[in-house]
């Protein structure tokens, strides 16, 4: 028998919330390596984890330990995914099992598709020969193999009479992939003529790829300058040295145009990973990047965790997007993520966009990111000229949202054959409904928000949590019959405007809920190229991204939005978007045209919108930030505390209160209702730490948060970096 001491022993990193090393001693006939996939007993249960660590020395007795019972049939989890999921667990102060969880989340990939069933033409010919035999010996000329379904389709015949065949050893059975094969991207399909400056930019980010050296790089481009087409570039040269690419777009599962571009550069189109897809197709692409078939992978921030085994670049497109930031679950920047992927990789990362993130313009300005300059719009169009409606002295009204101007620079585009785009980011009908007899609002029982109106599907609706409900009849409050109004405006009252103006324009309206599925994005884009529309009346969904030669003018119906508040980064954010916006117009021969009303002409972002000074603007913010050591300057984590019972949450966050850490060099707010103070039926409290840039925020999380015990019905969220203050 062998001497329990000379056993091997290894950790198993499990992925559970709870997640943590588990000591498991290690068959004698078994080869287990780090990052393999094994099945241990954990209690009663069997579960699969990753081996984490080798060679150790057991917290408990060896007589006490138990074995390892079995290695998956997958790849191991590459040494570079390892060190990225304790990086990013010791980052956001989560347990590692929780991150763990991401890279495995689609557990039936672990295991390999059985094989399907084929039929192959062994050369024997059939006794008799019928015009349904003949068929499918048609199909399987050449020895070629097929799945009795696709023999069937193409033959046009039933499956009796395959098995006839088969009987008379005409056919044989043979196994085939489970899968088909995933075809590859060529690096030297069909390049596009690129500008001297945009052949330059291409250089100089294709230079640390084909060194294969860590860089970060800033593609800074106007809008409609050809960023897409300059990193494909370094995408063709990662592909030419066999290795794997990622692309990281903010709304892939709509990015219908970006895929099409894609496939006319490489011949076909990319691996995509999103939630729109479907699971089998998940398992699928899952498998083919541990394996390395994936070439080339583009997806939603969660692909950044998917297992790649020869990464050689990762673009994150449109960088400053908050959509990069995931709040639930574990809280992270996949761009910041990319950065620190490509630094544990050895492999350049490129941040894209034509409104950088202050984060990353700081770093560029530096010196810690190469920056590299498209200062000008693609095949000679232009930037289009910016006009401020001041709505002080333009008032389109009662209930009314379209000034004069706007509606006559309409009329005017409409007479040229021209398409226009009138942009609101708010969805539905209307943000608020009152009762005009007591003032009472329509809030959502589960959450501190307003219902918003969705008219078209006659519902009342949170978009915090989803609740759903028709208008009543009576107020609950007065209880006075038919006095709900709406108040404010939505796109869909917005296009009920349109139409009254503009009777003979052909009107869409797209939105998040109106474009839900890649196709209809497919099907919204054929649509403006071909024509079918005039008037394009939408959210931030339309905003990023999007080529439409013929649109000439945009119309921000209100560019104050999203400046009100505490938000950090709301001026950011509203000068980002709004250029984005501002951006679709005359991409093409045509001059473009931008009117934003606004009742605040004289607000610093209206007016650095309506000059088109980025530079100016960023500077102002830079200095703001400084002064008040915010982020890039200063570093900020929120803890909020959450329970269905408000007393409990209130008397948690009390406790954490009177143990909190004091220092010269950062400082506690709170704790304090957060501003949504309850979603979802649970009650929120937060805390706001501050810090000095060179202070180690984690350990001074990690020191407080030690030996303190949560409640069981007190939901903790750590969010180091936080995007929303909500």
């Amino acid at each position: 028998m062998t001497d329990l001491l000379d056993e091997r022993c290894v950790q198993v990193l499990l992925p559970m919330s709870a997640g943590a090393l588990y000591d498991y001693r290690v068959p004698p006939q078994m080869d287990l390596h780090l990052g393999q996939f094994v099945e241990v007993p954990l209690g009663p249960r069997q579960v699969v984890g990753v081996v984490w660590k080798e060679n150790v020395t057991p917290s408990v007795a060896q007589d006490r330990l138990k074995s390892v019972l079995d290695i998956l049939p997958c790849p191991a989890l590459p040494s570079a995914s390892l060190r990225f999921v304790d990086w990013v667990a010791n980052y956001t102060v989560q347990r590692p099992g929780r991150v763990l969880r991401m890279c495995m989340s689609i557990p039936d990939a672990l295991y390999p598709k059985a094989p399907k069933k084929g039929f192959r033409h062994t050369g024997k010919m059939p006794e008799k020969l019928t015009a349904a035999r003949r068929r499918v010996l048609a199909v399987l000329d050449g020895g070629l193999a097929r799945t009795a379904t696709e023999i069937s389709e193409l033959a046009g015949t039933s499956s009796s009479v395959l098995k006839g065949l088969e009987s008379q050893q005409v056919l044989e059975s043979v196994a085939l992939p489970a899968d088909a094969s995933i075809p590859e991207p060529d690096p030297n399909a069909g390049g596009f003529d690129l500008s001297e400056l945009q052949q330059e930019a291409a250089a100089t980010l294709c230079t640390p790829v084909s060194q294969q050296i860590f860089s970060v790089s800033l593609l800074d481009g106007v809008t409609g300058s050809g960023k897409t087409e300059v990193y494909f570039e370094a995408i063709a040269e990662c592909l030419s040295q066999g290795r794997q690419a990622l692309v990281l777009l903010p709304e892939i599962a709509l990015s219908s145009q970006w895929l099409s571009r894609f496939e006319q550069r490489f011949g076909v189109k990319p691996v995509e990973w999103h939630s729109d897809l479907g699971q089998g197709t998940r398992r699928k692409n899952w498998r083919a990047v541990i394996e390395g078939k994936a070439k080339v992978v583009v997806g939603a921030r969660s692909a950044l965790f998917l297992p790649f085994n020869n990464l050689g670049l990762v673009v994150v497109d449109e960088e400053h997007e908050a959509s990069f930031k995931q709040d639930e679950g574990v809280p992270y920047n996949a761009r910041d993520m990319a950065v620190v992927r490509g630094s544990l990789g050895k492999f350049p990362v490129i941040l894209a966009s034509a409104t950088p993130s202050l984060e990353t313009l700081v770093n560029a300005h530096s010196g810690k990111y190469t920056h590299v300059k498209l200062p000008s719009r693609f095949g000679g169009a232009v930037l289009p000229d910016v006009e401020i409606v001041d709505l002080k002295l333009h008032r389109p009204g009662s209930q009314r949202w379209i000034s004069e101007p706007l509606q006559k620079a309409v009329e005017d585009v409409l007479a040229l054959k021209q398409q226009a785009m009138l942009f609101l980011n708010r969805r539905g009908y209307a943000p608020l409904t009152l009762c005009d007899a007591c003032g009472h609002r329509l809030q959502c029982p589960h959450c501190s928000a307003w219902l918003v109106e969705h008219r078209l599907l006659r519902k009342l609706q949170c978009h915090h949590c989803g609740f759903s409900t028709g208008t009543p009849k009576a107020c609950p409050d007065c209880e006075e019959t038919d006095s709900f109004k709406a108040c404010g405006p939505g796109i869909e009252r917005l296009t009920e405007e349109a139409g009254l103006l503009f009777p003979d324009a052909k009107i869409a309206m797209i939105a998040s809920d109106t474009l839900t599925s890649p196709s209809a994005a497919a099907e919204f884009v054929r649509a403006m190229t071909s024509g079918e529309i005039d008037i394009l009346i939408g959210t931030q969904i339309v905003a990023k991204g999007y080529h439409f030669p013929n649109l000439t003018l945009v119309g921000v119906v209100d560019a104050d939005l999203g400046l009100a508040g505490g938000d950090l980064r709301a001026s950011e954010r509203t000068f980002q978007l709004l250029s984005q916006v501002a951006g679709r117009a005359g991409r093409a021969e045509q001059r473009g045209k931008v009117l934003l009303q606004s009742h605040m002409p004289e607000h610093p972002v209206i007016e650095a919108l309506a000059k088109q000074d980025t530079a100016a603007f960023m500077e102002s913010e830079r200095l703001a930030r400084e002064e008040a050591l915010m982020p890039p300057y200063g570093r900020l984590a929120s803890l909020i505390l959450s329970s269905t019972d408000a007393e409990s949450v209130l008397s948690c966050c009390k406790e954490l209160s009177r143990g909190a850490p004091y220092g010269d060099n950062f400082m506690i707010m709170g704790p304090a209702p957060a501003p949504l103070s309850m979603i979802r039926g649970r009650h929120r409290y937060r805390f706001l730490l501050k810090t000095a840039k060179d202070v180690n925020l984690q350990s001074v999380i990690r020191a407080w948060l030690k030996g303190k015990k949560i409640p069981s019905n007190t939901r903790l969220q750590v969010d180091v970096d936080p995007y929303n203050f909500l």
